[in-house]
């Protein structure tokens, strides 16, 4: 009697797809383009495909695969089923390098909120001023420093190991008298910083060795009558930009030399008698500013510097407004006016354009990607929608033209992909692109207390700055902590 036959194992199920890319490195030759691959694979599996020897032979670049702009997240298998599509599909997909995701690091301690966050790197804006300027004063590997300030009105300084190195001098010693809302390295060794006491402050940085500096004030600008909540430098011109909350945008010589004197009225004292002066123990000169233009009707929020052209800014303000500004003539070029109150601002270049591609973050939990070039009727490029509550801060990528991260009051901060847009719905509108974020970074003091979930609106953790560079990113908030966050191993997916 024969033996019975086992039953054959089921086909597996394929489906077609078509690899494209606007990487021109990364292009295909157009007869390897169109593949037959098994309908339950995922990103880790097509990244695979990609890399292998008889496709791009590139070894281990990490890929996402952009389908009608948004990315694969799921099996073809499960994508062609969630969007009532069959196996007989042709499916295109565009193949980018994927964003490393953003590992949790470290925590530097603070004795009060952490308003702003900047970075000292050999690649940090800063620190391409200071090589450029001098070679010797080049960041080494090694040497690169954290500053934060805070709201008990404090500058520090500190090493990629957490520990404080410098502390700037209290009020009554020359430092900022109130809290400190923004702050900046101009170079490696001199900053900026601006508060809530009306004025900006610039500093000299020393260290004696890696593990102990000093911060000595050198000019105090005078020309705000409201908090200064925002700073922007050029550390190649010596130049400051700052918003306030008088609606104003100041432009500032960190030069004692090049900046003129100070409106005697607005200096400290002015208006108190002889005898009831407070007195410091410092004597720092005082200086006003290069311009002083009151250009918004409500609080400004935000001013930065064109990345290309620097004698070009942008500001943007609570009266929903994004202002171009020419800083040789201090006036108003053009006029974007948004739907939302506005409270942060950063500038992404873009190639083949000098225009940047300016991202605003609005009170109403969205960021607004708008063209400084466009017409009022045309202005929303995209919008970045998934924050729950207002967009206090952004920096773009150190490495590449579509990508950024926002800090927000919810307690997160979040990386976005510019390279993945869908079409607005009904509800969002209509008009326009939508984007939403690839990896949401939580706070780490409160994921460390166990079950305790992070409050929607981000109670208890708000996030008030973010900085992106290549050493990672660094946020700072209401917990009282600068969190670092760094991209390390790629996302391993379920195969």
């Amino acid at each position: 009697m024969d033996a019975p036959m086992e039953d054959a194992p089921a086909p597996v199920a394929q489906v077609k797809v078509i690899f494209t890319t606007t990487e021109p490195d990364l292009e295909l030759p157009e007869s390897k383009r169109q593949l037959l691959v098994p309908a339950d694979i995922r990103r880790y599996g097509l990244s695979r495909i990609l890399n292998s020897e008889s496709m791009l032979d590139t070894g281990s670049i990490p890929f996402d695969f952009l389908i009608n702009g948004s990315f694969l997240r799921s099996s073809l298998e499960d994508y062609l089923t969630s969007n009532g599509l069959s196996l007989e599909t042709t499916l295109t997909l565009q193949y980018v390098r994927s964003l490393i995701p953003p590992v949790y690091e470290a925590s530097f301690e603070h004795d009060d909120w952490v308003s702003a966050v900047d970075v000292l790197s050999a690649t940090s804006p800063a620190g391409r001023w200071s090589s450029a300027a001098n070679s010797s004063a080049a960041v080494q590997p090694g040497q690169e420093r954290v500053l934060s300030a805070s709201y008990d009105g404090l500058l520090r300084i500190w090493n990629a190991s957490g520990s404080v190195i410098a502390t700037s001098p209290s009020g009554s010693h020359g430092g900022h008298t109130a809290s400190i809302k923004a702050a900046k390295f101009l170079t490696s060794d001199r900053l900026a910083s601006a508060g809530m006491d009306r004025t900006v402050r610039v500093w000299k940085y020393t260290e004696s060795d890696h593990f102990t500096g000093e911060l000595k004030p050198t000019l105090e600008l005078y020309g705000h009558t409201g908090s200064v909540d925002w700073l922007d430098v050029d550390g190649h011109s010596k130049h400051i930009l700052t918003a306030s909350a008088d609606g104003a945008i100041g432009f500032w010589s960190a030069s004692k030399a090049s900046a003129p004197e100070p409106d005697a009225s607005l200096l400290p004292g002015a208006h108190v008698s002889k005898r009831r002066k407070a007195t410091s123990s410092v004597s720092t000169a005082q200086r006003g500013p290069l311009g002083l233009w009151s250009i918004h009707t409500a609080p400004a929020t935000a001013a930065i510097f064109d990345p290309r052209d620097r004698t070009v800014a942008y500001s943007a303000s609570q009266d929903h407004t994004v202002r171009t500004l020419d800083l040789t003539t201090g006036q108003v070029v053009s006029t974007l006016t948004l739907t939302h109150p506005l409270l942060s601002l950063s500038a992404l270049t873009r190639a083949g354009t000098t225009s940047p591609l300016l991202a605003a973050g609005t009170s109403a939990r969205h960021i607004t990607m708008v063209d400084p070039r466009a017409s009022s009727a045309t202005t929303s490029v995209m919008t970045l929608r998934g924050h729950a509550n207002k967009v206090v801060s952004l920096s773009p990528s150190p490495e590449n033209e579509y990508s950024l991260v926002s800090g927000s009051h919810d307690g997160t901060c979040r990386v976005w992909d510019l390279r993945s847009v869908r079409p607005a719905t009904k509800e969002e509108g209509s008009l326009g692109g939508v984007s939403e974020p690839v990896y949401v970074i939580e706070r780490e003091s409160w994921a460390s207390k166990g079950k305790k979930k992070r409050p929607v609106a981000g109670d208890g953790c708000k996030v008030f700055s973010v900085v992106w560079d290549k050493l990672g990113i660094f946020s700072g908030g209401e917990d009282k902590k600068v969190q670092v966050n760094r991209g390390r191993n790629i996302v391993t997916e379920q195969k």
